[in-house]
């Protein structure tokens, strides 16, 4: 035997029935020479990925089986119904066609009879007079013949028959009434299902992902006139590639599209990817949808982290807002300290919050919540690279206010901007009112408008952390900093509230300033 290992079979690689042979799976112990258990867990994770395939597969076969039967017998009791409208449709011609032609008998048989009737009355009459003349030829006495054949001569000229025309009224031809269905036997012969409108192909490269807005573009491989509208079907997911069958988000639904593109505007890419699919519809049916197309929608998601903000801060998804008794419910440090009761855990602290289903894991505990007067929350994402954007709008009652980022090491007493931890924007309306920037404890006061809704945009690589107008993109102000770590989006608020928008793209006009900024100096552009 060689040593490569047992001889094949005859005839090759190939079995008998000629085609390939199944690959062999071999897995040795620790010692052989095979796939160990790395490479069979390898298997293992790939055959679970093929049967997931198979199993929606299979639950999408099952499902057109169904829509088969239930599609089938929808058209064909509107097959049905068609054709009893179209033979009701020509009972009625039939009766209303009939109906015509009797009056039409009727008519002229009446007529005629009344025709047939004068007649029969002049010719008695005027055989009357035939034979009276035939007698007043036979009368011998001179002066009789001469009266009787004046009174002769004077009733032929006013005999019915001289005054009767001998031409019919009416003719006996029915021609009129005839019918000739060739050319809609051939219309009914020619009669078929409904034309169904091709299925469109989406145009991936006229299509734009941009400003938390889908542009979508498709056409059609054939010229077709007698499309009404398109119908747009979209659903986010986290999944990349083609569409699953089975599928947690709903299509939802855009229809009326007259032409072959769209734009969706006004969307939360809270979801990694979106389907895209559409169909073009007549007047009277659907064609089929499209291919399917997966478009990423990359955005900065993120929400707050409840565990670790100040306890005068209720947090309840991305609003927050100051809750002065919130702190004063009970002392957790000394609850802790005399072993009463239970520990501060997020679930269990005075402070009333939602916890985010997607906080990142944090190494925090209950007592390490921001205290004193740091009265800040993180979001639960950390950002360490690429560029990110999110707003938060905020209450213009709230005395004080703070937006911008910290490392995760920010201390829990620390304020924002008071330590090199972290970068602000903050407003004070309290007592004097300020708008400044700060970071390791330094200020610089910013003589622009203070906007009621702020953008933030951060680009960790470049070091960049710029606050605009999220209404009109003013730039309000530019902190260049070298990161020597993550960050997370930071938030304070004092005697008010704030709600922050996230799942937001970068804004092409955010791009387009921040690329001027990054090769030009600017006034704003840093704190001395």
């Amino acid at each position: 035997m060689p040593r490569g290992g047992p001889t094949p079979p005859a005839g090759g690689a190939e079995g008998r029935g000629g085609g390939a042979a199944p690959p062999l799976l071999v897995v040795a112990g620790p010692s052989g020479g095979g796939a160990g258990p790395e490479s069979l867990r390898k298997i293992i994770t790939t055959l679970a990925v093929k049967n997931e395939e198979i199993q929606n597969f299979i639950y999408s076969l099952k499902q057109m089986m169904q829509n088969v039967e239930a599609n089938s017998s929808r058209v064909q009791e509107d097959l049905e119904s068609e054709f009893q409208s179209l033979y009701t449709l020509l009972d009625e011609l039939k009766d209303e066609m009939l109906m015509k032609i009797k009056q039409d008998r009727a008519s002229r048989t009446y007529e005629l009879q009344a025709q047939l009737a004068e007649c029969a009355k002049a010719l008695e009459s005027s055989e009357e007079l035939l034979e009276a003349a035939n007698q007043a030829l036979e009368t011998a006495n001179h002066h009789d013949f001469l009266q009787a054949a004046k009174q002769i001569k004077d009733s032929v000229t006013m005999a019915p028959a001289f005054r009767l025309s001998l031409k019919a009224k009416v003719s006996d031809n029915m021609s009129h009434l005839m019918v000739d269905f060739a050319q809609e036997r051939r219309l009914l012969q020619a009669l078929a299902f409904l034309p169904v409108p091709s299925t469109p192909e989406i145009d991936l490269a006229e299509s734009l992902v941009a400003d938390n807005c889908v542009t979508l573009a498709w056409r059609m491989p054939d010229e077709d006139s007698k499309i009404d509208h398109y119908v747009l079907e979209y659903r986010r997911t986290n999944f990349e590639g083609p569409p699953r069958a089975k599928e947690d988000q709903p299509w939802m639904v855009v229809e009326g599209i007259k032409g072959t593109e769209y734009t969706l505007s006004g969307l939360k890419f809270d979801m990694k990817y979106m389907n895209f699919r559409v169909r073009a519809c007549n007047k009277a049916v659907a064609g089929e949808f499209s291919e399917p197309v997966t478009l990423e929608t990359r955005a900065f998601m993120f929400r707050l982290d409840a565990s670790t903000c100040h306890q005068n801060l209720r947090v309840e998804e991305l609003s927050v807002e100051w809750d002065a008794t919130g702190g004063k419910v009970q002392d957790v440090k000394a609850r802790e300290k005399d072993g009463k009761g239970r520990t501060a855990s997020p679930a269990n602290s005075p402070a009333r919050v939602v916890q985010s289903p997607k906080r990142m894991p944090s190494g925090r505990g209950g007592r390490d919540r921001f205290t004193a007067e740091s009265y800040t929350v993180l979001g639960d994402t950390l950002i360490d690279g690429d560029d990110h954007y999110w707003e938060v709008r905020y209450d213009r009652d709230s005395k004080a206010f703070g937006v911008g980022v910290a490392y995760r090491s920010l201390g829990k007493f620390d304020q924002l901007g008071k330590t090199s931890a972290s970068w602000c924007l903050h407003l004070n309306n309290w007592l004097q009112v300020s708008f400044s920037a700060k970071h390791a404890n330094k200020a610089k006061v910013l003589d622009v408008p203070v906007p009621d809704c702020i953008g933030v945009y951060c680009n960790f690589h470049e070091g960049f952390l710029s606050f605009y107008n999220a209404r009109t993109k003013q730039l309000l102000h530019t902190f260049k900093a070298k990161f020597t770590q993550p960050v997370l989006p930071a938030f304070m608020v004092w005697c008010g509230s704030f709600h922050v928008s996230s799942g937001l793209q970068v804004p092409s006009a955010v791009k387009c300033l921040q690329k001027r900024n990054s090769t030009a100096s600017s006034s704003n552009a840093s704190l001395p």
